[in-house]
């Protein structure tokens, strides 16, 4: 539960630290005073968005902290899974710069504003007026029923089975919307296919008969090229080898008088028969190359092909060719392969959504148990606020289709009178009369969640007098079990009954108005509910008036 709230540079908050107290307790002050701004910084804490114009007047930054004491309320495990620091004292603190920066910390440690927002709704309950309007709202009414059937861990099961028969579905459309496109495109891309085919590429090919172009192209200068070198190694007067023949000669002839004209020789030798193997190739590729326009024009054609592919399928080389080749291949391929797959996915969609069904079917029946308990203690708790011929009633249905909560549809029904037809809550309870039913159903979720900290903005708006004894009565009884109830109100009655007393006031200084918060004494609540009562001017009838309410207050709590 709440235990310090320090607020700095926020709004009209130069510097807030007030300690909180278990029990109910209750807030007063003047309209405008600060009520609003408490509420405000809180809402921070748990992570509603930051508005830079809420800083301070001359601020750089504003700083909000809440100390939570949270050790009889088992959240281990909560942080242990968001690998957050944990200790039974619990520190939220939000930190927004004149810049738009905003940090948030838990305590003492970076965490994301989900995480502060996901942990600030397990610590704190914040009722103001305009969530009356949840009253009218399907999945609050839901919710309020999953609360009190106490359904969780079926719930969670059936979110299972619901998550992944839609992630199926999905991949079922996409694949059906991806089987259709490429249906559209199985003509074109068979064709270009089968012109791949046809053309019967071959790895290594282009280079092959790019060598052969070239040759085939200089058939007649390559030939005589060769004739020459021919010439040059073999001819009878003059030729190479003949002459390092006599040469090698006269080199073994003076071996005997000549040591080293042996190894002279011997290499020699070496380059008479390399030269010799030479000429051999060079005279069998002289008779090899010829000029051959025919094979020039086979040999042209078929570069044309390949040349004219590779523009088309705007591929640099053959082998990317054959690639794209590969990859048509295997589009056709998977082409074949959708309508299996796409029959695997429906079936498992049915076969989902059996589950999913089967799973709702039991929500359903701990929903509609719910159902009756919130019916009997919604009319209990309700004709002691002043509405004698309450009725009550959960209209349930079935969806079309199941939903994320299941296939439930729920309406909460209301009239305040015995022969008034029952209608949708929001539509035909009046403003107090629907404050009064979200008191009794926080009162409800209360017994049901153990929420550490609920606090009440003007709940009470549109009642007084004996309705609002009872209203404090049903708040007073929240914060007896365990819990920490604080009511922001108007209402001497209410603000009576609280165990403590905070008061909201401004002060004016030379250049500022400044919002404060401090705890009232015994006197200084005697004097703040007789202002209550009597208005500007301050009355003997009014502060003895104010000392009966608290008196009697007093005598209430020793019974």
């Amino acid at each position: 539960m709440l235990r310090s709230l320090y607020i700095q540079d926020y709004a009209l908050i130069e510097k807030l630290d007030i300690g909180f107290e278990t029990g109910f307790s209750v807030i007063t002050g003047e309209t405008g005073a600060g009520k609003s701004i408490i509420l405000g910084a809180i809402g921070l804490l748990l992570g509603q968005r930051a508005d830079v114009k809420a800083i301070r007047q001359g601020a750089t930054k504003c700083v909000i902290e809440a100390r939570f004491d949270i050790k009889a309320y088992d959240m281990r495990a909560y942080f242990d899974n968001n690998e957050l620091e944990y200790d039974d004292e619990c520190i939220l603190r939000r930190e927004v710069q004149a810049s738009g920066k905003s940090r948030a910390f838990v305590n003492d440690s970076p965490a994301s504003l989900g995480q502060m927002k996901e942990l600030g709704e397990r610590l704190v309950d914040v009722h103001s007026q305009h969530q009356n309007l949840l009253l009218n709202k399907e999945d609050f009414q839901l919710n309020v029923l999953d609360i009190l059937a106490h359904d969780e861990e079926a719930l969670k099961l059936y979110r299972t089975y619901y998550n992944a028969w839609k992630q199926t579905e999905r991949e079922l459309a996409n694949l059906r919307q991806l089987a259709e496109k490429s249906r559209s495109d199985e003509d074109y891309i068979r064709f270009q296919l089968e012109q791949l085919e046809e053309a019967n590429l071959a790895e290594g090919e282009q280079e092959k008969l790019e060598q052969e172009a070239d040759t085939l192209s200089h058939a007649e200068e390559i030939k005589a090229g060769l004739y020459k070198a021919d010439q040059l190694l073999t001819a009878d007067e003059g030729g190479l080898i003949s002459q390092l023949k006599e040469c090698r000669d006269a080199l073994n002839a003076l071996q005997h008088v000549y040591l080293p004209a042996k190894e002279l020789a011997e290499r020699t030798e070496s380059a008479y028969i390399d030269l010799k193997d030479i000429a051999q190739e060079v005279a069998a590729r002289s008779e090899n190359v010829e000029f051959n326009p025919e094979r020039l024009d086979e040999v042209n054609s078929r570069l044309n092909l390949i040349y004219s592919l590779q523009q088309k399928h705007r591929a640099r080389t053959l082998e990317e060719l054959l690639a794209i080749e590969n990859e048509y291949r295997q589009k056709l391929s998977e082409l074949n392969s959708y309508d299996e797959r796409l029959a695997e996915l429906a079936q498992q969609v049915e076969a989902q959504v059996r589950q999913v069904r089967t799973q709702a079917a039991e929500l359903t029946h701990t929903r509609v148990q719910a159902a009756r308990e919130v019916e009997r203690q919604l009319t209990t708790r309700l004709v002691p606020l002043g509405i004698p011929n309450v009725r009550f009633q959960v209209e349930m249905g079935t969806r079309k289709e199941p939903g994320p909560q299941g296939e439930d549809t729920v309406s909460f029904l209301f009239s305040a009178n015995k022969n008034g037809a029952l209608q949708d809550v929001a539509s035909v309870a009046s403003g107090g009369e629907i404050a009064r039913v979200m008191l009794a159903v926080k009162a409800m979720i209360a017994g049901a969640v153990k929420l550490p900290t609920i606090i009440f903005d003007e709940i009470d708006t549109g009642v007084s007098g004996e309705i609002a004894d009872r209203m404090a009565d049903m708040m007073q009884e929240m914060g007896d079990h365990d819990r920490q109830v604080i009511s922001i109100t108007h209402l001497p009655q209410i603000a009576a009954r609280g165990r403590v007393h905070y008061k909201v006031y401004k002060r004016d200084n030379d250049t500022q108005t400044n919002s404060h918060i401090r705890r009232l004494t015994d006197e200084e609540r005697v004097e703040e509910i007789a202002q209550m009562l009597s208005g500007a001017k301050l009355t003997e009838a009014a502060i003895s008036n104010a000392r009966e309410l608290l008196n009697r207050d007093i005598d209430n709590q020793k019974e």
